[in-house]
């Protein structure tokens, strides 16, 4: 018996077409997944060298004595980072002229929240802020570790491509 002109495909060859793209699309997650990852740490990294290019900014103006006195017990420090945004008032000025040293408190790309980025401005301070590195900006402690404080806390260098 002679079949007739089929157009198909076999059983077979749609297994054997899908077993292909599965194994070619579980080896593009991992991949794309890494990608994501590298591209929210060089975030991270932009918005914690602003933040602490405005930290140390404010130390400095503070230690010229541009905001007059210093608070008791803060050594210079700022007391919080949304003193940063808001404005810090001059010392010697009469017109209540601000500096502001931050546009806005930058979010963590990882759990897009501004808390977690308190969190790693405690774990990684570029002046030592205490005898245990903590920073009088936030009282919340996180509440899972961040993805890259393992390699801020053990000071290496993160290079992504």
């Amino acid at each position: 018996m002679r079949r007739r002109k089929q157009s198909g495909l076999t059983l077979v060859e749609l297994i054997v077409a899908f077993t292909i793209m599965l194994i070619l699309t579980s080896m593009a997650v991992p991949l794309a997944r890494a990608k994501v990852r590298a591209q929210r740490e060089r975030a991270l990294r932009y918005a914690l060298d602003d933040m602490r290019l405005a930290i140390d900014k404010y130390k400095d103006y503070c230690d010229m004595g541009v905001f007059g006195p210093v608070k008791q017990g803060t050594n210079c420090w700022p007391e919080t980072l949304e003193s940063l945004v808001e404005g810090v008032k001059i010392g010697s000025s009469a017109d209540d002229k601000k500096i502001k040293l931050l546009r806005r408190i930058p979010r963590d790309p990882f759990t897009t929240q501004t808390s977690g980025a308190c969190a790693a401005i405690r774990t990684i301070p570029r002046r030592t802020v205490g005898a245990d590195k903590t920073c009088s900006m936030c009282t919340a402690r996180p509440t899972r570790r961040h993805p890259m404080e393992r390699h801020i806390r053990s000071g290496e260098r993160v290079v992504s491509k």
